[in-house]
């Protein structure tokens, strides 16, 4: 069994019957899907991630839309970096927003993540993503300039152009040259007019499953 199994039995642990459980994406996630299945419990799904639906499907469970939902007992989720204080960047999948929501959402907001992605503080090693408004998107660029940011629209090897959102919106990578305290760093992109929002979690994470080579620790907020 490996780290991210190991984290996903542990997550599957502190879910209890009847439950409404939020699932956000990746290899840990997956992991936990199966552990949920083979446990067999009545519990509803909301996720902001369509493989992860997908794959919760196949496998049986219910699976309920995100907006017919207003509280969730427990989300678990995967991340990019997470500190010390429980502050997250989630860079990867452009989903950010919706996995935001996810996270509100939720009474108890847990990442799964191994040492390589947990340090003291935030190392930045992967961009900020701003999910922006297509008609702001020029003026964004002009402000990103005048507060020094190193930024550039995703794109996709799949097609010309931009990389739009679930909801048709462009996605900026902001990069950083040095450390930024993330709740300064978060509130200073969010006051952008026209940004969504931002792919740095500063107050959501109330619980973090952190994978050590020989077993897993649950640290809480």
């Amino acid at each position: 069994m490996n780290s991210k199994q190991r984290c996903a039995r542990y997550a599957q642990s502190l879910i209890k019957e009847g439950m409404i459980v939020g699932l956000g994406g990746g290899q840990t996630i997956q992991y936990l899907i199966e552990e949920i299945k083979e446990k067999n419990r009545n519990l509803k799904i909301v996720t902001p991630s369509a493989k992860t639906a997908m794959l919760c499907v196949q496998k049986g469970m219910d699976v309920v839309p995100l907006q017919w939902i207003h509280s969730l007992d427990m989300a678990f989720d995967g991340c990019d970096e997470v500190d010390a204080q429980f502050c997250a960047l989630k860079s990867g999948g452009g989903i950010h927003t919706l996995e935001k929501i996810t996270a509100s959402m939720a009474k108890e907001y847990i990442l799964m993540v191994d040492e390589t992605k947990y340090a003291q503080t935030l190392k930045y090693t992967h961009p900020i993503v701003l999910e922006v408004l297509p008609e702001a998107y020029s003026f964004i660029c002009e402000r990103l300039k005048e507060l020094n940011f190193i930024f550039a629209y995703r794109q996709t090897n799949k097609k010309d152009g931009f990389l739009f959102s679930e909801h048709g919106n462009v996605l900026i990578d902001v990069y950083l040259s040095s450390y930024i305290d993330p709740k300064t760093l978060y509130d200073l992109l969010k006051s952008i007019t026209g940004v969504v929002e931002v792919s740095l979690f500063v107050k959501e994470v109330t619980g973090i499953l952190l994978a050590r080579e020989d077993r897993v620790e649950f640290l809480r907020k």
